[in-house]
């Protein structure tokens, strides 16, 4: 007898090896899962522009990227005594200009450079909505909390939403290695506030649009996170407590999935054990010159110079 309606990862015949580079963009989810790459000690960069919603943003981030292009001084604006970007996160903004736009510059520099010899891209996109900043006549990335009056909001359409992805596929694909591999996914972190029925019209214009463009190109394929959190876990004891965000049950049952169907033998073994070891150093003791908590950290030294054989990239 069945209890839940399970949803699979389709096994990939390409698979992540030890040395593989993972680029991620898009929205918070997709910074979970690349803090999960990291502590499994595989080499990933994770949204240079900050987390990102809709795909037209996501585009715009991957465009600049590509081109390597700096921001100067008159694309920033300001506000509440801040300089801040609108195609970036909050995390971005300072109240000197100089800061603000070397934080920037830095990002594109390490992103344009991580991208050259990216094997992997995951992509995850959260809406479909977007906001016109009204004084630039400008689509945004971010609201910065700046009044809502100074913004019109809307849906991209169908058009604007399949032009964004395929551009975004043309950029990374003329950046990347030739063997590139670019993974889609939707968020399922519901946007509540958009309003319950305009999230699922959003989301379902994702999923339309993402699988009318990927099934014209190849290495481009659709992971079904959103679907694995609605359907195979649809119970609330797998969010946090604001009922919207997956919890770290959920995003670790997520990536066990897809570790399962796109990881190698070997990289799951070096993953898994990283993950003990990362457990491990969390441990610390009053007494650092106790014996028996000497002995621990030799052995844990030792576990690490194993690991470290595994893998040409520093860990740990």
């Amino acid at each position: 007898m069945k209890f839940r309606t399970e949803v699979n990862i389709a096994e990939s015949d390409q698979k992540i090896e030890i040395e593989d580079k993972i680029f991620s963009i898009g929205s918070c989810f997709a910074s979970e899962m690349s803090d999960l790459f990291k502590q499994g000690q595989l080499q990933t960069v994770n949204n240079p522009f900050g987390t990102l919603f809709n795909p037209f943003s996501i585009s715009n981030s991957i465009k600049k990227l590509h081109d390597s292009a700096f921001y100067r001084e008159e694309e920033l604006i300001t506000f509440d005594d801040k300089f801040i970007s609108l195609d970036h996160h909050s995390g971005f903004d300072t109240r000197f200009i100089h800061q603000t736009l070397e934080k920037i510059n830095l990002k594109i520099v390490e992103g344009n450079q991580f991208l050259q010899d990216s094997n992997w891209v995951i992509i995850t996109y959260g809406t479909s909505f977007i906001y016109q900043f009204k004084p630039k006549e400008t689509l945004v990335a971010n609201c910065h909390k700046i009044p809502q009056k100074f913004f019109d909001k809307r849906f991209l359409t169908h058009q604007a939403l399949t032009d964004s992805i395929y551009d975004t596929i043309l950029n990374l694909k003329d950046i990347c290695r030739d063997d590139l591999q670019i993974l889609f996914t939707v968020s399922p972190v519901r946007h509540t506030k958009d309003g319950m029925i305009e999230n699922q019209l959003s989301k379902s214009k994702l999923i339309t649009a993402i699988h009318e463009v990927i099934s014209k190109i190849e290495n481009c394929h659709y992971l079904p996170v959103y679907e694995i959190l609605m359907d195979d876990l649809r119970d609330y004891r797998f969010y946090k407590e604001d009922m919207i965000h997956p919890n770290s049950q959920a995003v670790n049952y997520i990536f066990e999935k897809f570790g399962n169907a796109y990881f190698s033998d070997e990289t799951k073994d070096f993953i898994k054990e990283n993950f003990k070891i990362n457990k491990a150093l969390e441990h610390r003791s009053e007494d650092e010159k106790d014996p028996k908590y000497i002995e621990f950290r030799e052995k844990l030294n030792q576990r690490i110079e194993i690991q470290q054989k595994k893998a040409k990239h520093k860990i740990f």
